[in-house]
């Protein structure tokens, strides 16, 4: 007898142990997820936290959402309100508010679901939206504030979904070839023309230093004139000579040159 009801004992743990296995008479929730319980397909009001839980097998099952941070980069095309097409490369970071994990299951599905089926849509519709209200040259200019306005309409939108919006990042803008090689040439004309005013200014300046040297030797020249008289050009003669007379030819050979003036009064000087 004692055999016998060990054997049974036995017998009626790998049983439990089969059907534990093959029923799940519990589930596990991991760290950074929400589990949605559901009775016969139904979504119920209760939200299971992290941990083990019991549950009724084939009565309720159990659907896990991740509901840590998540990132996805989306590619969107818009026109700017100078009508030049805009391709932006958006990049979202959101997670699901784990309060509301069985309501955003029931009403959209899973991650997958989420991301194509709400937050694709939301970030193409809120970007067309703001970048129709500024020309290209506001864009580049005023990318934070264009920032700020595309986070703010996303955290409304997608907060009526039970999604939270955590940051978003405009990683990127690309123009069309045209646009493209019109701004190129734009930049290439503005170099152009600093380079010209440069050398224009350069020859201003020349010019202007010419003058001032010009100015300069005039009035030095002008100075020295009024300063140069017949005495002072005598005494500098005076200092100057050698002694010796200057000389003319004559009949009868060389004869000293002097020069002898006559006063008023016919005397010789």
């Amino acid at each position: 007898m004692k055999s016998t009801n060990s054997a049974l004992y036995i017998v009626g743990g790998v049983t439990l142990l089969i059907g534990a296995i093959l029923f799940k008479p519990f589930v596990i929730v991991n760290a950074g997820e929400r589990g949605v319980v559901m009775s016969f397909g139904k979504v119920q009001d209760v939200i299971l936290d992290e941990g083990i839980h019991p549950i009724l097998p084939i009565v309720t099952s159990v659907k896990r959402l991740n509901v840590r941070v998540q990132k996805n980069d989306i590619n969107a095309r818009a026109a700017s309100k100078d009508l030049q097409d805009v391709t932006t490369e958006l990049a979202i970071n959101w997670h699901i508010d784990p309060a509301q994990a069985n309501k955003v299951y029931q009403r959209v599905g899973d991650q997958e679901q989420i991301v194509n089926g709400i937050i694709t849509p939301a970030v193409s519709e809120v970007l067309k939206a703001a970048t129709a209200k500024k020309n290209v040259e506001e864009i580049l200019i005023r990318r934070t504030e264009l920032k700020d306005e595309i986070d703010a309409q996303l955290k409304t939108r997608l907060a009526a979904y039970g999604l939270i919006v955590d940051d978003v990042s405009l990683v990127n803008f690309g123009f069309s070839p045209e646009f493209n090689k019109a701004i190129e040439a734009k930049q290439i004309a503005e170099q152009e023309a600093k380079q010209a005013e440069f050398i224009a200014l350069k020859a201003k300046k020349e010019a202007e230093a010419e003058i001032n040297r010009a100015r300069g030797q005039a009035e030095a020249q002008r100075l020295q004139r009024q300063t140069l008289t017949a005495e002072l050009l005598q005494k500098q003669a005076i200092e100057k000579w050698d002694g010796r007379f200057p000389t003319v030819m004559g009949s009868n050979g060389a004869l000293p040159f002097i020069n002898i003036r006559v006063d008023e009064a016919g005397g010789r000087k």
